[in-house]
């Protein structure tokens, strides 16, 4: 029952239609319901301590973030020439360093700005940066216990196996050692695999809108006079691409006017619409041509879509934005969730896999790692991008940091990781210190708390684990081992955790590292048992098994988010990440041998 509810399960995680936290949720209460796990303690997940700090790891990462502390270093990256090879090994080094200590997609994400500009700047497709810095941020993860979920799961496996958890540090010997081989080998080689289709270096030249920034008349007896200007979106909705960005009213200047302001006799609408689009308003409505300024023209003032742009309304912004994978957009329409009213955003053209989207924007239903080319209130624009589950893309500039803030975070975290690492607190309550009290002096809000957390994968985890014990306790996982032990019973412990740690990247390819982890462990301690060996190797294998997803774009969030700036294809990502995975094997496996002996 065990297997079939896995195979079940394994099957729903790649087939995708759902996401994998409800994925996960479904075979909790199956394994409940067969008898697999007892009722009281379907739940216990939630409160296991692998589940709580992922969760204080997340807020920490989010409170790093907001101080600048990696803002403090990206900033440096701008100077470091133009040699493609050492871009990336300064981009990869740095995300590779970040990730060790804070959540990997987080400075994937801040970085990713960086690496679109500097290969901008040097008149290149930022292909060749993004999937090394996505690559990257899964090798530092390998650093420290709280730079993966994997990692802190496989901890938790060897409390519950020898009555002490891996330690803080206890990962880095391995971890070090992969990272350095694997960043050389991207920053010498790798790069080199990724595909170097002719696409535009500069993310404006993907969104080529075509579009007139115009300005409208609303002439003395129209009819849309006393009437709203929903009414007018409404009528003009299915026939022209006309978004309303600002108004003037006698002396009254209104950038993003709300949709139900009513126009009055010789209002002024400043409209964004290509010609076709403005052909189409000028008939319809029988307002009149008041003036028209070509978005060309203001080319000279902006490079880029993240620059901001300044007309007689007011201050608005361009930005250009990727759709994460946890964006409350994905799988609905900028019109279903109100975006200008509930927002003020306007979006104005969307990407999807390199190619900008002919079909109506009223009727794109948003994917994770669409790029949008949104526009708002200067000020207002970041919040809403946050809330909604974007990340800017475009190349703004790096935020200006303030020291103070920087050293309180950086010595926050530092002591609670001190603190852990001297075996003074257990991880989680040292965690959640921390990030209490980084909540405390002001370097996260309240509310920042509850959106820093990715809910999904605390799910997933707190449901995964009572499974993965199931499969412990009936027996699956030591049938697993056994089998293997078999297959490779007159070979060399060598040969049995480079097997284990190749089947487990295999799994990690195409479900949730976290899930990964959660499955494989219990077999990584029953193959212990079936050599009569310590645990500690193989609970190494599987976690840097867990964490090398190189294969695929689904296999983690990281390679998601850089599949459509970068232009990639689903093919693209075995080209550099086959050869990457045989070095991680290569490296890891001595290295395991040496620091933990069976």
């Amino acid at each position: 029952m065990i297997f079939g509810l896995l195979a079940v399960t394994l099957v729903l995680f790649v087939w995708n239609r759902w996401r994998y936290d409800i994925v996960a949720i479904g075979a909790l209460l199956a394994a409940a319901f067969l008898g697999l796990v007892p009722f009281r303690e379907m739940f216990s997940g939630f409160g296991h301590p692998a589940v709580i700090t992922v969760a204080a790891v997340l807020v920490l990462s989010r409170g790093l973030l907001n101080a600048g502390v990696v803002d403090t270093v990206a900033r440096q990256l701008t100077r470091v020439g133009d040699q493609p090879w050492v871009q990336v090994a300064a981009l990869t080094g740095v995300v590779a360093l970040a990730s060790g200590f804070m959540n990997n997609v987080g400075a994937l994400a801040l970085l990713m700005p960086v690496a679109i500009w500097m290969a901008r700047q040097s008149g290149r497709s930022p292909a060749f940066l993004l999937m090394p810095l996505a690559f990257g941020s899964l090798l530092g993860g390998m650093l420290t216990m709280i730079g993966t979920p994997p990692n802190i799961i496989i901890a938790e496996y060897r409390a519950e196996a020898t009555g002490t958890a891996f330690a803080m540090f206890d990962f880095l010997p391995v971890g070090f050692g992969i990272a350095v081989v694997g960043v050389i080998f991207i920053a010498l080689i790798g790069w080199r695999l990724t595909p170097q289709r002719e696409r535009p270096a500069a993310s404006g030249e993907l969104f080529e809108i075509s579009a007139y920034l115009t300005e409208v008349r609303v002439p003395e007896g129209n009819r849309y006079v006393g009437h709203t200007v929903y009414e007018l979106m409404r009528e003009l909705r299915g026939e022209a691409e006309v978004v309303v960005v600002g108004l003037v009213r006698g002396e009254r200047r209104e950038p993003m006017p709300a949709i139900y302001e009513v126009l009055r006799a010789d209002d002024i609408l400043l409209v964004e619409a290509d010609s076709d689009s403005l052909k189409t308003l000028l008939d319809v409505t029988e307002m009149e041509l008041e003036a028209r300024v070509e978005e060309a023209e203001e080319q000279a003032e902006q490079e880029g879509n993240g620059e901001k742009r300044e007309n007689a309304l007011g201050k608005l912004a361009l930005e250009e934005a990727i759709v994460t994978p946890g964006s409350r957009l994905v799988g609905t329409t900028a019109s279903a969730l109100e975006l200008r009213q509930r927002y003020a955003v306007n979006v104005l053209a969307v990407a999807r896999q390199g190619v900008r989207l002919s079909e109506r924007l009223d009727k794109v239903r948003f994917r994770a790692g669409d790029i949008l080319l949104v526009q708002g209130g200067e000020e207002e624009l970041p919040a809403a991008l946050s809330e909604l589950g974007c990340l800017p893309l475009a190349s703004r500039g790096l935020r200006i940091t303030r020291p103070r803030k920087v050293i309180l975070a950086s010595s926050l975290f530092a002591l609670a990781l001190g603190a852990v690492a001297l075996g003074w607190v257990p991880a989680a309550p040292a965690l959640v210190g921390a990030a209490v009290a980084m909540v405390l002096v002001g370097l996260i809000g309240p509310s920042e708390v509850y959106r820093g957390i990715e809910w999904p994968v605390i799910v997933l985890l707190a449901a995964l684990l009572p499974v993965g014990q199931a499969l412990e306790t009936t027996g699956g996982s030591q049938l697993i081992a056994d089998g293997l032990f078999a297959l490779g019973e007159a070979s060399s412990p060598a040969v049995m955790l480079a097997l284990l740690m190749a089947v487990v990247m295999l799994l990690s390819n195409v479900v949730n590292n976290a899930a990964a982890a959660v499955l494989a462990a219990p077999v990584g301690i029953a193959l212990a048992r079936s050599m009569e060996a310590a645990p500690d190797p193989f609970l190494m294998a599987v976690a840097v098994g867990a964490s090398c997803a190189f294969l695929t774009p689904i296999g983690h969030q990281s390679n998601t988010l850089v599949m459509a700036p970068g232009g990639y294809e689903f093919r693209d990502y075995w080209r550099m990440g086959l050869p990457l995975s045989l070095i991680v094997i290569v490296t890891a496996v001595p290295l395991i041998l040496w620091i933990w002996p069976p």
